[in-house]
């Protein structure tokens, strides 16, 4: 503890950010300063993209390692867990904790936490499918938390991780930035060459395979027949960019379809749209569908994972089988013919984001599970490696003073 706050130290290791990235980062602002110092660890890469955002009593050190066997890597966490001296170290999905959870179990910290987020739809084979490194793993792990119930049983049911180790904690919002009184951003619209009686579809993902982009471009050439106007925006980026608008130039889609790239004002692209979609192949719980639900922008998802406790088919948004591009274009067009339906589900999807999904309940509950984990260490505390720097070969680092760490190449103190 520092002046009697827990210092808890936030590990990633993904270069891109997206969903995962902003959940930490609501964890960075929200998590309360009279109890808690947080600490970032993080490739350069996504420092930079997170570098606007971060607050600035937060020490960040830039550090790149994708592996336990990278041993240089791994002597530079050491080398700034020593130097830090984390209670709680709390991983975000399976790849950081492989790397962060291990190397702190090593330094004694006393509360060891990682949130996979997702359902790893990559996981095949008789190893990686069999999950057996995972549970290794979670002999290290104090806590998971889940952000959905289904994440929950595919934690425990798939792969086999002691259902006391799993707690709930919903992903979270900020519910005042996707405010259904927003007024439909007209310059926006102009800019994109929109008409005023212009129909439009947004889908608010990263241009990867796991939110099947494909399926939705599919599904459209049963759609655009009906309403030629129809203009779908795709808003993010990614590795299947290229694939993709080459994709919706062979479909004959190119006037109807426009990639934007990603965009930091998600909330007026939501508020320009009329439907908002989501195809994806396999999720967590999505927080790209809680922020159309509490916009008041109904949206059709596919029924993944948690993507049914956002999108509540008939209730909140209508649902969709993954990877059927027939059943997709059945929905879309549905809403579509249909305005009274859309205003009737965005507007209780709008009270179920309310209900459910608020970014302060989310920090609320994490603040609980980490003091629990502590509570817990302290009443079960079982003796640990304590790897001293002398032992591991290297030097303690000394704080940085812009509150900023990047580990070099040389094992002596920045």
């Amino acid at each position: 503890m520092v002046d009697g706050q827990i210092k808890v130290l936030q590990f990633t290791n993904t270069t891109v950010r997206a969903g995962v990235e902003e959940h930490l980062l609501r964890l960075l602002h929200g998590l309360d300063r009279g109890i808690f110092k947080s600490y970032l660890v993080c490739p350069a890469i996504l420092a930079e993209q997170f570098e606007p955002d971060i607050p600035n009593d937060v020490p960040v050190a830039r550090l790149s390692i994708e592996n336990p066997l990278e041993v240089r890597g791994m002597l530079q966490l050491v080398k700034l867990m020593r130097c830090w001296r984390p209670d709680v170290v709390h991983s975000h999905m399976f790849r950081s904790s492989l790397v962060a959870s291990p190397a702190a179990f090593l330094c004694g910290i006393p509360a060891i936490v990682e949130t996979p987020h997702v359902r790893e739809g990559w996981r095949r084979g008789w190893l990686k499918g069999s999950f057996a490194v995972d549970r290794f793993l979670g002999r290290f792990v104090t806590h998971y938390i889940a952000v959905s119930e289904a994440n929950a049983r595919y934690l425990v049911e798939e792969k086999r991780i002691p259902a006391k180790k799993v707690t709930v904690i919903r992903n979270g919002i900020d519910l005042t930035r996707f405010d259904p009184a927003r007024l439909r951003p007209q310059e926006l619209r102009k800019t994109r060459g929109f008409g005023e009686d212009d129909l439009v579809i947004v889908v608010m993902a990263r241009l990867e395979p796991q939110k099947g982009h494909h399926i939705l471009l599919e599904a459209l050439t049963h759609v655009v027949p009906e309403f030629p106007r129809l203009r779908v925006v795709f808003v993010g980026d990614g590795t299947l960019r290229a694939e993709l608008e080459q994709k919706s130039r062979s479909l004959g889609l190119e006037r109807s379809v426009d990639f934007v790239g990603r965009q930091a004002d998600p909330e007026n692209w939501l508020a320009m749209a009329d439907i908002a979609v989501l195809p994806s192949l396999y999720e967590g719980l999505p927080i790209a569908a809680i922020e159309s639900l509490a916009m008041g922008t109904p949206m059709i998802a596919t029924a993944v994972d948690g993507t049914p406790e956002v999108v509540v088919h008939g209730k909140t948004g209508l649902t969709v089988p993954p990877g059927d591009p027939g059943a997709l274009a059945v929905a879309i067009r549905c809403l579509l013919r249909n305005r009274e339906l859309r205003r009737e589900l965005g507007a209780a999807g709008r009270q179920w984001a309310v209900l459910h999904f608020d970014k302060e309940q989310q920090v609320s509950k994490t603040q609980e599970l980490y003091l629990k984990a502590l509570h817990r260490a302290a009443m079960h505390r079982a003796p640990t490696l304590d790897l001293r720097a002398e032992d591991a070969g290297v030097l303690t680092p000394a704080p940085d003073p812009s509150g900023s760490f990047s580990p070099g190449a040389s094992d002596e103190a920045p």
